[in-house]
C-alpha cells in the first residue's frame, strides 16, 4: 500500500488561483446568503410576529427554523462526507449551488405573505441546511487539494473573512432592500405596484438568488481536483465509508477532546441567531426608543459590528498566518475571550454596550477556527478528508440544535440577556479547564496521523 499523497503534490501549478476564483464566487454567495438570512429575521419580528404579546411564538418561529437547519445539516453531515470522498467535488458543489437558487426562490413567494404557515418555512429552512452541508462538506475537501500546504493557514484566514465579510455587508443591504417600498411611499416616486409593496424582503431572496447563479456560472469553468483513494485499497460500503470516519477520530482522543471542546462551545453560542433579535427587541428596546431608533436598525447595527470585528480579526489571522506550534492555545485561548464577551453582550443596557461585546466575539471567531482548521488539516490526509470532516462537523456541531431549542424555552420564559450572560460564563469556564487537558496538548502530534485507523476498508 503506497503512502497517500501528499497536498503539495496534490495542488496543481495554478491552484491558488483556482483557489481565489473559488473562493470569490463562493464568498459572494455566502454574501447574498446572509442578506437573505437578516431579511428571514426582519420578515419575522416585525411581520409574521409584531406585537410585544407574541414574544413566544417569535421565540418558537426562531428557535424552529434554527433547530431545522441546524438538525438537517448535522444529521446528515456523515453521509454528506462519504458523498464528497466518492464523487467529484466540483459536481456536488454545482448542484448545490443549483439547488439553492432553487430553495432560495421558493422561500422569495412564501416571504411575501404574512400569512405563511410556519411549518412551510421550516421545511424549506431544512432543505437549505441539507444543501448547506453537502456544498460545505465538498468544498472544505477541496481547496486542501488546490493550496500548498504554507499556504494554508492564509487560505483558513481568507475563509474566516468571507463569513465575517458577509455579516458586515448582509445586514446593511438587507436593511437598504427592506427600506426600499417605504422610501419609494416617502418620496412619491417609483412604479405603483413596488412602492405598494408592504417590504423589500422579498428583493433580498431576489439577490441570494443570482449570487447563487453567479457561483454557478464561476464554478463551471473551473477545475477542482478530487483526491484518489490509496492504491489498493477498495471501495467498501456506504456504512462502511460512513463509519470511517469514527473510528478514525476515536482512535486520537487528543482529536476527540479537541472536537468536544467546539461541542461544549457551540452549546453555548450557537444560540445567538435566536438570542441576538429577542435582546435586541425586549431588552435594548429602551435604549433605541429613547434614541429615536428602530428594531431593524439595531439589528442592523449590532449584526455590522459583530462582523466588523470578524473581518479585523480574520484580516490579522491571513497576514500573520496563526501561531506555528501550539496552535491549540489560538483555540482555546480565543473562546475564553468569546464567552466572556457572550455574557457581556446578555448583560448590557444599551446599543452601545451590546455592540462593543458583540465586536469582540467576532474578533475571536476567525482565530480560533482558522487554528482549528489548520490543525485538522494538517493531522488528516486529503483523501479522507471528506469522511473525517463530516464526522468531525458532526460532532462538533451535534449540541447546535439542542443550543437552539433550549434558548427559545428559556428565553420564552425568563429574561434573554439572562440566558446570554449564563451560557457566556459557562464556556469561558470550560475552556479555561481544558487549557489543563493533558490530551490537548498533543494535538498536532505527527503520530496521529501517521497510520489509518484499524479496520478501515
Amino acid at each position: 500500500m503506497t503512502s497517500p499523497a501528499s497536498p503539495e503534490s496534490l495542488s496543481p501549478p495554478d491552484g491558488w488561483r483556482t483557489f481565489l476564483w473559488l473562493w470569490g464566487s463562493q464568498a459572494l454567495s455566502v454574501i447574498g446568503s446572509a442578506i437573505a438570512g437578516f431579511a428571514f429575521n426582519i420578515y419575522l419580528t416585525q411581520t409574521r410576529f409584531p406585537l410585544a404579546e407574541q414574544k413566544p411564538q417569535l421565540a418558537a418561529a426562531l428557535s424552529l427554523t434554527a433547530l431545522a437547519w441546524a438538525l438537517t445539516a448535522t444529521l446528515l453531515a456523515p453521509l454528506a462526507g462519504v458523498w464528497t470522498d466518492r464523487h467529484d467535488r466540483r459536481r456536488i458543489m454545482l448542484a448545490c449551488d443549483v439547488a439553492g437558487v432553487a430553495l432560495t426562490l421558493g422561500t422569495l413567494l412564501l416571504v411575501g405573505s404574512a400569512a405563511t404557515p410556519l411549518w412551510a418555512l421550516v421545511t424549506l429552512t431544512a432543505l437549505m441546511g441539507a444543501v448547506s452541508t453537502f456544498h460545505g462538506s465538498a468544498f472544505d475537501a477541496s481547496y486542501t487539494s488546490l493550496v500548498p500546504r504554507d499556504r494554508l493557514p492564509r487560505a483558513n484566514g481568507m475563509m474566516q473573512t468571507v463569513w465575517s465579510l458577509a455579516g458586515l455587508v448582509g445586514p446593511a443591504a438587507a436593511a437598504l432592500l427592506i427600506g426600499v417600498p417605504a422610501l419609494l411611499r416617502e418620496s412619491g416616486s417609483g412604479p405603483a405596484w413596488l412602492s405598494g409593496l408592504r417590504d423589500g424582503v422579498a428583493f433580498a431572496y431576489a439577490v441570494d438568488a443570482v449570487t447563487f447563479l453567479v457561483a454557478v456560472l464561476i464554478l463551471s469553468r473551473l477545475r477542482v481536483p478530487s483526491p484518489v483513494r490509496r492504491e489498493g485499497a477498495a471501495r467498501g460500503s456506504l456504512l462502511a465509508d460512513m463509519r470511517f470516519g469514527w473510528v478514525f477520530i476515536g482512535q486520537r482522543r487528543p482529536l476527540l477532546a479537541l472536537l468536544l471542546t467546539f461541542a461544549a462551545a457551540n452549546l453555548c453560542t450557537s444560540n445567538l441567531g435566536v438570542l441576538e433579535p429577542l435582546i435586541a427587541k425586549f431588552g435594548l428596546n429602551g435604549d433605541w426608543e429613547a434614541r429615536g431608533g428602530t428594531l431593524q436598525g439595531t439589528l442592523a447595527t449590532l449584526a455590522v459590528v459583530q462582523s466588523v470585528g470578524g473581518v479585523l480579526g480574520g484580516v490579522l489571522i491571513s497576514t500573520w498566518g496563526g501561531l506555528k506550534r501550539q496552535r491549540v492555545l489560538g483555540v482555546l485561548v480565543p473562546m475564553i475571550v468569546s464567552g466572556l464577551a457572550f455574557a457581556a453582550f446578555g448583560a448590557a443596557g444599551s446599543v452601545l454596550g451590546a455592540a462593543a461585546a458583540l465586536l469582540v466575539l467576532g474578533l475571536t471567531f476567525p482565530a480560533m477556527n482558522a487554528h482549528s482548521q489548520s490543525i485538522w488539516q494538517s493531522q488528516v490526509p486529503p483523501e479522507l478528508q471528506g469522511r473525517v470532516f463530516s464526522v468531525r462537523r458532526l460532532i462538533a456541531q451535534f449540541t447546535s440544535p439542542a443550543s437552539s431549542a433550549l434558548a427559545g424555552l428559556l428565553a420564552a420564559r425568563y429574561a434573554p440577556g439572562a440566558v446570554a450572560v449564563a451560557a457566556g460564563l459557562t464556556l469561558a469556564v470550560v475552556a479555561a479547564l481544558q487549557l489543563l487537558n493533558p490530551a490537548l496538548r498533543r494535538v498536532e502530534d505527527p503520530a496521529l496521523s501517521a497510520h489509518a485507523p484499524t479496520g478501515a476498508d
